[in-house]
């Protein structure tokens, strides 16, 4: 399959680089070519692709093309439960209503619930998601069959799972490399993983030098629980154990202690925040800002949809920078340009998606193209910052993974019909919560 997109806006996401006009080339997937339209610099790439061989050529029509949005922490088929148990605080809402829910759900539940969500990411410009879930199985099949990029996180805990399926998964999902759904090792959290079991999980990691993902300083009691079990936080005792010796992903991480800085520094961790969910369930505002001071890379994601109740990335990136911006009192804290480099490349990494960072020759081609036409996206003299402080789900027009058109003008092309996945989801919702 060879496409050229033209007649574009490109935002590359490289370092150092504006937007520019020209046009993408693309062929099995991946991008071979960007070219320059305006003479301000070469072009770059192959030349393997010519005009006039083209399988589909799309005119951007002076829109933007820029590379997708990474999720870097959600929890799929939890769409199920959007706006059942609001109003909560963080362990009623997760033990007394959650936790229940879930343990009725069936692997084609858990098939149709994760459909829904991917549509919800396509019209939010969401190329990949960082999802963890139970029954991965068939969070992996309704990805590969909508043409959507998972990286599966593991959920390991108390309640369920064993060390020897996360090393099965590991090896299951990572053998090709050319596949859609990946895989990295995680756990649900330290207050509902056992010490031995954590033991087990820093083994495992080691034998495969394998960064390590975990929920981690969500709430105030979290932190102060841990304290009284270990004597250190959550990031610190963690650590003790060896879990964080090949680098991994901080979820939320609202709460950290002054020592936790450095180890997180020191371990090479990526912090994810989510601030709409954090702010739903008062967890707290995590301190992106300090973070970023310290040099710590952040990534963003929405969390699931009980708890946010949306996966919007523009409402993400605006509460990112806004809350900073109110909490240090200071106008300039985590500017726009800050704010998409976590949504696009930083996601990217702290995914383990090397190749899905910028739009350059050789990375795949997981693109969105942003309708400037709106009037919340004018005047464009800063396409950029329209972005985080003013664009939404309305300027998606298209998003594109591995060089399969999945989301255009408001319709889908996943091989499976919306009323159907809404029929689905909603039997599933009313079966379980109905009860």
């Amino acid at each position: 399959m060879k496409t050229r997109i033209y007649n574009a806006r490109i935002l590359t996401m490289e370092e150092g680089r504006g937007i520019f006009r020209g046009e993408v080339w693309i062929r099995g997937g991946r991008i071979t070519d960007v070219k320059v339209s305006d003479g301000e610099e070469k072009d770059t790439g192959s030349r393997e692709a010519q005009p006039g061989g083209w399988d589909e050529e799309i005119d951007a029509g002076g829109n933007l093309i820029m590379p997708g949005f990474k999720n870097a922490h959600t929890h799929s088929p939890m769409t199920f439960l959007r706006s059942y148990a609001d109003d909560m605080k963080l362990q009623e809402w997760l033990f007394d209503k959650i936790f229940p829910a879930e343990a009725k759900l069936t692997p084609d539940d858990i098939f149709w619930l994760t459909k829904l969500a991917v549509l919800e990411y396509l019209t939010s410009g969401i190329t990949s998601a960082f999802d963890m879930y139970k029954l991965k199985a068939e969070t992996a099949r309704a990805a590969e069959e909508a043409g959507f990029r998972m990286v599966l996180c593991g959920d390991l805990n108390d309640f369920g799972g064993t060390v020897r399926d996360v090393e099965e998964d590991y090896q299951r999902y990572n053998r090709d490399r050319e596949s859609l759904v990946s895989y990295q090792m995680g756990f649900h959290a330290e207050y509902t993983t056992s010490r031995a079991l954590m033991e087990e999980i820093a083994d495992l990691a080691d034998r495969y030098c394998a960064p390590v993902s975990v929920h981690c300083s969500e709430t105030r009691k979290e932190v102060e629980e841990c304290r009284e079990r270990s004597g250190m936080s959550p990031v610190a005792y963690m650590d003790s154990l060896g879990l964080f010796r090949h680098g991994g992903c901080l979820f939320h991480g609202v709460h950290p202690d002054e020592t936790d800085y450095d180890i997180i520094r020191k371990r090479g961790l990526y912090v994810v925040t989510n601030p709409a969910s954090n702010l739903k369930l008062a967890s707290g505002i995590a301190p992106v800002k300090a973070y970023l001071d310290q040099g710590i890379p952040v990534a963003i994601g929405t969390d699931g949809p009980a708890s946010n109740n949306c996966l919007d990335m523009f409402r993400e990136m605006f509460l990112v920078t806004g809350l900073q911006k109110a909490v240090c009192d200071d106008p300039e804290a985590v500017p726009a340009a800050e704010v998409l480099r976590m949504a696009v490349t930083n996601g990217a990494h702290a995914m383990g998606l090397a190749d899905c960072d910028c739009i350059a020759p050789g990375k795949r081609a997981d693109i969105i193209m942003l309708d400037l036409s709106w009037p919340n996206m004018h005047p464009l003299h800063h396409i950029e910052k329209n972005i985080v402080y003013s664009g939404s789900k309305q300027n998606v027009r298209m998003t594109m993974v591995g060089g399969k058109v999945l989301y255009r003008d408001g319709n889908f092309f996943i091989g499976e019909e919306k009323e159907k996945i809404y029929e689905m989801a909603e039997r599933t919702a009313e079966r379980i919560l109905g009860e």
